[in-house]
């Protein structure tokens, strides 16, 4: 490949609000043994980005200070399994908001046929952290009820759609009675419109859940733990309305419950290529069958970097907001 300099996007000043992401050229970054370079044609916008631009979640060691976790493109130079050509997403540990990108072959997985590149863009980075926290921390089986909040998020749009390939059954929570409605168009089986109704209320009326997936943290923690079953499992994964909560010890030891939770960028490349192998062994049959998609809410051509972090902080999403390369 001839081109050496590219187009990425860097915070001006090392981080603040949206307006500090530029358009500058860097080198076109070099893919060390066992990495593909893939010519990025979307990248995925994610929460996490935007606290890495707050200065709150520095990249990890070996990782790019460009922001970006999840693209999808074509591999420009090749490695692994993958030829020069063949249509990839990927997790990224960094660097997706660029036109190029480098990443462990590992990490990659191939685009099912039908699907454009916009659409596969939006899955690595939710489908992964579903599936490690829903699936693996939370074990969640057939037959068993997930309780999610943030239903219209980009990980809420995927947790219920991968939640429901699976058997389960999904309560899902969000915050006005539009995304009450987005939830049960994703295929919530009972959507629960949180700024009116008691979520808890809900659960219990069902049966309680086995499963909770939370973003929200301190804030519904009790109720959380109320809603379980006995054996119950609440899994963390942002903590946007507080980190810290007070554990009444003997109700959790009386349903048995698990309090659990994790975060995916930090992992090692070996953990992440055991991920990448699990998706594409139990997720991407979904994929391909269509049970599972990437719900696009909006797309940015790459320059605008800024006004996709503004879009996705106004709260107003509905699924995954999309860098176009």
């Amino acid at each position: 490949m001839s081109q050496t300099m590219m187009t990425a996007i860097a915070i001006e000043g090392g981080k603040g609000a949206a307006e500090a992401l530029k358009p500058v050229q860097l080198p076109v970054p070099v893919p060390a043994n066992g990495e593909i370079l893939i010519r990025v044609m979307a990248a995925g916008v994610n929460r996490p980005d935007i606290v890495q631009r707050l200065g709150f979640y520095p990249a990890p060691a070996g990782a790019p200070e460009t922001l970006g976790l999840e693209v999808a493109g074509e591999v420009v130079t090749a490695a692994g399994r993958w030829k020069v050509g063949d249509r990839v997403c990927a997790l990224l540990g960094g660097g997706g908001y660029a036109e190029y990108a480098v990443v462990d072959a590992r990490h990659a997985l191939p685009v099912p046929e039908g699907m454009t590149l916009e659409q596969a863009a939006g899955l690595p980075e939710t489908v992964f952290t579903v599936y490690a926290n829903v699936f693996e921390h939370g074990a969640l089986k057939a037959g068993e009820t997930l309780l999610l909040h943030g239903a219209t998020s980009g990980i809420g749009t995927t947790a219920i759609q991968m939640a429901k390939a699976a058997g389960a059954t999904v309560i899902a929570t969000g915050r006005g009675a539009d995304k009450a409605a987005q939830a049960l168009a994703l295929g919530a089986d009972i959507a629960v419109d949180s700024s009116t109704e008691d979520f808890e209320a809900v659960a219990k009326a069902h049966g309680g859940v086995d499963v909770v997936l939370d973003m929200v943290g301190a804030a519904y923690f009790e109720k959380n733990l109320n809603a379980l079953k006995t054996g119950g499992r609440i899994v963390y994964i942002a903590s946007l309305a507080g980190g810290t909560i007070e554990v009444p010890i003997m109700k959790v030891m009386m349903k048995r419950a698990t309090i659990t939770g994790s975060t995916l960028r930090p992992r090692s490349a070996d953990e992440k290529a055991r991920i990448t192998a699990e998706v594409e062994r139990v997720v991407w049959p979904w994929v391909a069958a269509g049970k599972v998609k990437a719900v696009i809410d909006a797309t940015f051509p790459l320059a605008e970097a800024a006004k996709a972090h503004a879009h996705l902080e106004a709260g107003a999403h509905v699924g995954k907001v999309l860098l176009i390369a």
